[in-house]
């Protein structure tokens, strides 16, 4: 019998269940959105769907009818596999303690990654047979990182000092000779240009590790690791010319539409049964990606490192409790030492109907256990929001809530979550069939310009069709579009501000107003085109008045020194905005 938790895919793919769902539900059976809600449960589509969920009656006659069709098991729940403890007879008693080979450097830069090489056992699954970890102190505090097993061998152990002093190491092993190893190195000066981790400043904006203010301008490119080489090398070499300083990516391989092929590598091997064999890692698959994350450091840019999502073929996004909590520890063990990660636990949680709040929960706790340099941390929606007022979730990871407006939430959503709001996905400017990803370059800047006005940052994403099918949303490769170049200029607006951020400022009822009270004020007019605009300002000062186009990338000074009303001359054309400037001489 087909049941409310029976995959939709399943369904459709069953052709009593079809025609069922046909007579019910007429519009999830050809939607655009198919490759989208394929993963979901029956019960979580009918929720969604406008009649069904306004007709008791209409869902009881439908679950009626699927539950007397046969679906060969397809309901049935997938069984959980305890977790594996590692093995504490790894090594016998005749194994020497701390007699493995371990190779450091006696200096790091602060902020920089100090690793420690162990040549150790490779007998029985090192992957689960083994625990390794080390403790660091700086002769104040003691921090425990985590170890990972990189394969032939080869254990690390990876630690980002976030103070120049001289710092001590021992480790702890359930494998005898990995257990007790000692060292010490001396963390010096950063390196030119390294500022540290981000972390949320002023409470709802963000700086590095040293105070240096940071502000996200923020891309999307799921699956660009994934990609053969050439078009991970046009993609740093896109990244670095362009204007964004973080990346959203995924650590699992992604199918979905414009990305079908299979990746040259997965993060598991297959076991003799041709199954993944969730028990053991593939280092080659996670030394691309960390060497890719290492790259964007290089550029200046973090890395958004989405731990799971939806959007899967091969079996990743329901892995089971033990092999989830696997996987995060392996990554987070590898990755938390690059000073540049940002973790957001999901992308689109809420379409991974394997995972419960209660799995969300034991996996942000996981990340937080394994990170001792305390990362940054979300999780990103597809309909409804996770609750941002967890304390494991630094900043809010937003999706759109409508198809036109998103951005012009930012403020209320300051105030419900009193934390910073990224709008990691609010469309993305391009013209393929997906109502998400085919804005024009001028709407996309425009959702940038109201959610900054109102103190939030918007993320860009562009999926422009081409005949190679290599949409940058997905997989990199070259930035064709309009709105990099604005919301460059958007990027220079707010950085000029005294304080280096934008503020949501009492705003009239048709224009949103942001900046610094008094100080540098902005008032965006949107979509708006009026051939003049009545601004007031401080009587106790002088400003200088200009006039923004946020398009064509403009500065129009149009009054030197104002004070009180000043009626400010437009050209009547969108997307234009009027900052007035404080004068200090």
């Amino acid at each position: 019998m087909f049941t409310p938790t029976s995959k939709i895919s399943a369904a459709l793919e069953n052709d009593a269940a079809r025609a069922v769902l046909a007579r019910y539900l007429p519009g999830v059976v050809n939607t655009p959105m198919l490759p989208h809600i394929k993963g979901l449960p029956i019960g979580v589509v009918v929720e969604h769907d406008t009649a069904a969920a306004a007709d008791p009656a209409l869902r009881e006659r439908l679950f009626a009818e699927l539950a007397a069709i046969d679906d060969q098991g397809a309901g049935d729940p997938r069984p959980e596999e305890p977790p594996i403890p590692p093995d504490p007879a790894y090594e016998g008693a005749d194994v020497p303690r701390a007699s493995a080979t371990a190779r450091f450097p006696g200096e790091c830069a602060r902020w920089d990654v100090f690793e420690i090489e162990i040549a150790g056992p490779a007998h029985g699954n090192p992957f689960v047979d083994v625990e390794l970890t080390a403790t660091f102190s700086d002769g104040e505090r003691e921090l425990r990182v985590g170890g990972f097993y990189d394969g032939d061998g080869t254990y690390r152990i990876r630690f980002m000092p976030d103070r120049e002093a001289s710092w001590t190491f021992a480790t702890a092993s359930t494998a005898r000779s990995l257990d007790g190893l000692t060292g010490s190195f001396v963390s010096g000066p950063p390196d030119p240009g390294r500022h540290g981790p981000v972390r949320v400043a002023d409470g709802h904006h963000f700086a590095h590790a040293d105070g240096t203010r940071y502000l996200p301008i923020g891309t999307t490119a799921y699956a660009w690791t994934h990609q053969p080489e050439r078009l991970r090398t046009a993609t740093r070499r896109a990244l670095a010319a362009g204007p964004f300083n973080k990346v959203r990516m995924c650590v699992l391989p992604k199918a979905y539409l414009y990305n079908t092929e299979d990746p040259e590598l997965f993060p598991f091997p297959r076991s003799a049964s041709g199954d993944w064999d969730t028990t053991r890692f593939d280092p080659a698959f996670f030394r691309r990606f960390e060497d890719e994350v290492l790259a964007l450091r290089d550029l200046g840019i973090e890395a958004d490192v989405i731990l799971f999502h939806a959007y899967d073929r091969w079996g990743f996004a329901e892995l089971g409790k033990a092999a989830d909590d696997r996987f995060t520890r392996y990554v987070v063990r590898r990755l938390a030492a690059f000073s540049n990660v940002w973790w957001s636990m999901a992308n689109e949680y809420d379409l991974i109907w394997t995972k419960s709040e209660d799995d969300w929960e034991r996996l942000a706790a996981v990340v937080t256990e394994e990170d001792p340099s305390g990362h940054l941390n979300s999780i990103h929606n597809c309909f409804g929001f996770y609750d941002h007022s967890r304390p494991w979730i630094t900043h809010c990871s937003v999706q759109r809530v409508d198809v036109y407006r998103t951005a012009e939430n930012t403020d209320e959503w300051r105030t419900r979550w009193g934390k910073p709001v990224v709008i990691d996905e609010c469309g993305y400017e391009g013209d393929i069939d997906q109502g998400w990803g085919n804005l024009t370059g001028e709407e996309l800047v425009r959702r940038f310009w109201e959610g900054a006005v109102r103190g939030g940052y918007v993320g860009h994403g562009e999926t422009i069709l081409n005949e190679a099918e290599e949409l940058w949303w997905s997989k990199g490769g070259e930035l064709v579009g309009d709105s990099p170049a604005r919301i460059a200029f958007l990027r220079d607006v707010i950085a000029a501000s005294p304080t280096g951020v934008l503020d949501p400022l009492p705003s009239e009822w048709d224009a949103p107003r942001g900046g610094v009270a008094g100080e540098y004020e902005i008032v965006y007019l949107g979509f708006n085109r009026p051939r003049f605009r009545k601004v007031v300002l401080p009587a106790d000062g002088r400003f200088a008045v200009d006039v923004l186009d946020t398009w064509a990338m403009t500065v129009e000074r149009v009054a030197d020194s104002a004070s009180g009303m000043l009626r400010v001359e437009l050209p009547g054309r969108q997307y234009m905005a009027v900052r007035a400037t404080r004068l200090t001489d």
